[in-house]
């Protein structure tokens, strides 16, 4: 059969060689239904980009409702194996408020998921595949990185807990250093770990120069280490397009190791995001690890397929 490309959207064009990248990288295509039981996503609220969810009645009388996210879906259907990871690709419409428009809409998302992951190369594996996957969309891209280890070692030496910790947290995702430096003032800490806080919350560094840029906002040694680690595991081809970002945090009480979004030139917000979320599979009651990330074609429409699709 021969496929007439003119014919496809550029959403579709893009799609398709998503799904061909991750087909070839060995990941096995995953289906799932339009709609999941209300239950699953009243539990995970805080886990989904918005927490407005459109529900309905099914002629059994449960709630149900259309899915506004893909992860959770996945994560609730794996069933762990002792010696291997679940490695899948998807090509879902989810349905939530979109952040442009401020109304639900019916959002198309190409994205991998590798569950059980038992150690980095796992890891460093998918985060290769995301950054095969903005070469795909355009070549000029980049892909800022979280450690959120650096993050959570920081506040810990801050002895930061509770609401403080939660609103401090909330300031870097904003940037909003002002009201950070305010709420970190009222919790007591110390000027030389505020300090600290708000130079982190502000780092943005090529890998190669991240310990020394968190040397100089006056991070201890152990997360320099971090940092170093990081840098020497991304091949050289990639270290032209990573940035290390602090503010890039998700929701922590889900994510941890790394947290990363992706851009493209030509798109002002990200059309790529992901981390590590080991805490969303203990939350749920797996084992393991797990990783992936999500693509929004919607925001892609505009944009040529990149030279190497």
């Amino acid at each position: 059969m021969t496929i007439d490309t003119a014919v496809l959207t550029n959403e579709e064009k893009i799609s398709f060689a998503l799904r061909s990248l991750y087909h070839r990288r060995g990941y096995a295509p995953y289906r799932m239904s339009r709609f999941e039981e209300y239950e699953l996503y009243m539990k995970n609220k805080d886990f989904l980009r918005s927490p407005q969810v459109i529900t309905f009645t099914d002629t059994n009388g449960k709630l149900m409702a259309l899915k506004p996210d893909v992860t959770l879906s996945i994560v609730r259907a794996w069933r762990p194996a002792a010696d291997e990871a679940q490695k899948v690709y998807y090509d879902e419409n989810v349905y939530r408020v979109s952040e442009s428009a401020g109304a639900f809409r019916e959002i198309r998302q190409t994205g991998v998921e590798c569950l059980g992951v038992r150690d980095d190369p796992g890891t460093a594996e998918v985060l290769g595949l995301a950054l095969e996957s903005l070469e795909l969309i355009s070549g000029d891209y980049r892909l800022c990185v979280s450690l959120l280890g650096i993050v959570e070692d920081v506040l810990d030496l801050a002895q930061l807990h509770g609401d403080a910790r939660r609103d401090v947290l909330r300031c870097m995702g904003e940037k909003n250093v002002h009201e950070l430096k305010a709420i970190l003032d009222l919790a007591g800490v110390t000027p030389q770990h505020a300090e600290c806080i708000a130079g982190l919350t502000l780092c943005t560094a090529a890998p190669a120069e991240a310990p020394e840029a968190l040397w100089a906002v006056g991070c201890p040694e152990t997360v320099l280490e971090e940092a170093r680690r990081f840098a020497d595991a991304l091949p050289p081809e990639a270290q032209g397009h990573v940035s290390l970002d602090f503010s890039i945090l998700g929701d922590m009480r889900y994510y941890n190791s790394l947290a990363f979004q992706g851009y493209v030139r030509g798109v002002p917000s990200s059309v790529l995001s992901g981390g590590v979320y080991d805490r969303l599979l203990h939350r749920m009651g797996k084992p393991g690890r797990a990783i992936g990330f999500a693509c929004y074609l919607d925001k892609l429409e505009r944009l040529e397929v990149g030279a190497h699709a």
